[in-house]
């Protein structure tokens, strides 16, 4: 029998988001972008059928799904356009996600928030976008806990992390990018490689990329010693994360992942 919205609507709803879930998580693994519009289309389903009178918070964490998709869709497609629709689906979905009725689910959507307003503010190069993201994450962080929810934490000091990187390479900041290493390095004691592998290998792999913006840093102070410092320790990130994003497992993440060993090979031989 076929699962339909008028027979078993709640199941249905259900279903559609588990469906947008694993296409979202298989979409950043993979090349393309046909999976990440799959499951922008599964969520934007659901939101056909919830009504914000009738169902608000459950209309409202499908507003976050969908926004979570478009983000990761935006930024493969370098689009504003997608980001900016998913900034507007966060705020949206924060309208009813209040502190008072939601308090486990509104830090997770502020932290979503503040990383579509990190990528977009990282690809228009607008300082004012880039603070309100690290402001955002910070506010996430006073009311996510580490000891009630280790992992979100984790997630949101990354988030935090990717902020801070943006802003210190637009305003060429060594304390920026020194604080953005420091709150990936954070992450590190609760995003372990025995317990969410794919997520250990990202902090490693976005560690990578802050060496290596923290060796130019150096390189453009006339600072010999910290060059070679941070890009040996971008090299050392980025190995680590290479052995896992593997071209069978996660054909994206491995090509971003050697495109960065590349890099810092040329890097290399330059010096």
């Amino acid at each position: 029998m076929e699962l339909t919205w008028e027979g078993e609507p709640i199941q249905w709803a259900l279903t559609q988001t588990y469906l947008g879930d694993a296409l979202k998580a298989l979409g950043k693994r993979e090349r393309g972008t046909r999976r990440l519009k799959e499951a922008v289309a599964a969520f934007r389903a659901v939101l056909k059928k919830w009504t914000r009178e009738r169902e608000p918070l459950d209309w409202a964490k499908s507003q976050a799904n969908l926004a979570g998709a478009l983000k990761a869709l935006g930024e493969r497609e370098n689009s504003t356009g997608r980001l900016e629709e998913a900034v507007a689906a966060y705020r949206t979905a924060l309208e009813e996600l209040t502190r008072d009725r939601e308090p486990l689910a509104r830090p997770m959507v502020q932290t979503g928030l503040g990383s579509a307003l990190t990528i977009l503010g990282d690809f228009e190069r607008d300082n004012a976008r880039l603070e309100e993201a690290a402001a955002t994450h910070r506010t996430a962080l006073e009311e996510l806990t580490r000891e009630r929810d280790p992992l979100n934490w984790a997630t949101a000091q990354t988030n935090l992390g990717r902020a801070l990187k943006a802003l210190g390479e637009l305003e060429n900041s060594k304390v920026r990018l020194e604080e953005a290493a420091a709150a990936h390095r954070t992450a590190l004691e609760e995003l372990t490689r025995e317990r969410v592998l794919l997520d250990w290998a990202e902090v490693h792999y976005n560690l990578a990329k802050l060496e290596k913006a923290l060796s130019d840093k150096a390189r453009q102070d006339q600072d010999k010693a910290g060059t070679l410092l941070h890009r040996n320790r971008a090299r050392s990130h980025i190995d680590t994360a290479i052995d896992v994003f593997t071209e069978e497992e996660a054909p994206y993440l491995h090509d971003l992942a050697k495109l960065l060993c590349d890099q810092l090979d040329g890097q290399g031989e330059e010096s």
